[in-house]
């Protein structure tokens, strides 16, 4: 398997380069050259294989012949050591619980997929690396602790200053060793603009060995396919789902739609979004128009830019009606996200935290107007790590793994949003 830049399809690298790189000199996004289609029966006897077996399956041809299988194996199975329940929430709902990773939120599962990458092929480098990462919330947390301690990776986070939650901030503060936070004075669109001006800098690519954990790496962005597949295997109905994907940075998302085009039973995809409205408007009108970011309850997806999204259109070869058809949009108001909280706890006894309501919100539009069809929503990170309680009256149970944050100090860095000050940072 070779890669393009979606900027220069004449550039061509292995799974291996395009991991190191993050992304392509020149900008883009690095895209496989072929979508590869599930193996005969693999539907069929889907509810025979383990988890393991499955993730080296889909992972495998993406993989290519850079790494030994045995050594894909033992990756993908640090990757999904956890749970991924499709719980019923009513008789046309269902949720697919992706937080009971390490830093309960979706991400888990790219970051330590990332992470493992990384630190094999950085066996073989002279050079360490540097894994430079922007945040809206959940993916700081989740790459920092993916990499806390693995040799030859130093790990750069920047986050928007007062943009995320207590509990996500303490996730990506708190530890140390190779890990450094970069508390960013502006919103989650300037991290990415710094994060981006900072691999198309020619001098800091001979100072630092650079590449991204954000969704744009190949690494972080293809293994999230995998938890699409574990859905079907607990679907319970015999019509293909609609799934509804809060959506930021788009990653996931179009995850999903890469898993639908290799033979995933899917009925519609929902691109669910918050204020941030720059895909349903463009669903509406044909004409994107990216904007500035604001702020949210649902902050991990407050991304006025999702870099992804070219993704997405590269997909369906930049064809608007192809993807319209196979995409819906909406986007749901704070007040909505709130109600849908409260209503979801009182009828039906299940707690959304920001993003799966926005979700599930979404997804209950979408059904209104199809009444014979049933989806799910992924319910990306745990309601404990944003604080809903106030306009709920609903408080979620602290698990452990937060527990065990909660009066440790605070370790991150001041930064101000501008690009010179972020190159200064990393050759110092």
């Amino acid at each position: 398997m070779h890669y393009f830049s979606t900027n220069n399809k004449t550039t061509r690298v292995d799974f291996r380069t395009a991991t190191l790189q993050g992304q392509p000199v020149g900008g883009g996004l690095y895209f496989p050259e072929q979508i590869p289609q599930l193996p005969a029966g693999f539907l069929q006897s889907l509810n025979r294989w383990s988890k393991e077996e499955i993730a080296f399956a889909v992972m495998k041809p993406y993989i290519g012949t850079v790494m030994e299988d045995a050594m894909l194996q033992r990756i993908v199975s640090e990757t999904i050591f956890f749970s991924f329940p499709l719980v019923k929430i009513n008789d046309r709902i269902c949720s697919l619980e992706l937080y009971h990773g390490p830093t309960l939120a979706f991400k888990d599962v790219g970051a330590r997929f990332m992470s493992r990458c990384l630190g094999h092929f950085a066996q073989n480098s002279s050079q360490s690396i540097t894994v430079l990462v922007a945040t809206s919330g959940d993916t700081g947390g989740a790459v920092a602790d993916a990499f806390y301690g693995v040799d030859g990776v130093e790990v750069v986070v920047l986050y928007p200053a007062g943009k995320v939650s207590a509990v996500q901030e303490l996730q990506l503060t708190t530890l140390d060793g190779n890990v450094t936070a970069l508390e960013v004075s502006g919103t989650f669109d300037d991290c990415q603009r710094m994060v981006k001006a900072a691999f198309a800098d020619e001098t800091l690519s001979q100072k630092r060995n650079l590449t991204s954990a954000n969704s744009i790496n190949v690494a972080r962005w293809l293994p999230q396919q995998i938890y699409y597949f574990y859905a079907q295997q607990q679907w319970p109905y015999e019509v293909p789902p609609v799934i509804s994907v809060p959506s930021g940075n788009f990653g996931n998302l179009c995850a999903g739609m890469l898993a639908a085009q290799s033979g995933l039973p899917v009925q519609q995809f929902i691109a669910a979004c918050n204020a941030n409205d720059t895909v349903p408007e463009y669903l509406s009108s044909g004409w994107y128009q990216t904007k500035p970011a604001v702020a949210t309850l649902s902050n991990a997806m407050d991304v006025g830019a999702p870099s992804n999204f070219v993704r997405i259109l590269e997909l369906f070869n930049q064809k608007f009606p192809a993807l319209k058809k196979m995409l819906s949009g909406y986007s749901i108001t704070d007040a909505e996200t709130i109600g849908t909280i409260k209503k979801i706890k009182s009828g039906d006894d299940y707690l959304l935290d920001p993003h799966g309501a926005v979700g599930y919100a979404a997804l209950e539009q979408y059904l209104s107007l199809h009444p014979q069809q049933k989806g799910y929503l992924l319910e990306t990170a745990h309601p404990v790590k944003f604080d809903t309680a106030a306009q709920t009256g609903y408080k979620p149970d602290v698990p452990n793994a937060i527990q065990q944050l909660i009066g440790k100090n605070k370790n991150s860095i001041a930064l101000r949003a501008d690009e010179a000050a972020l190159k200064e940072f990393l050759i110092d």
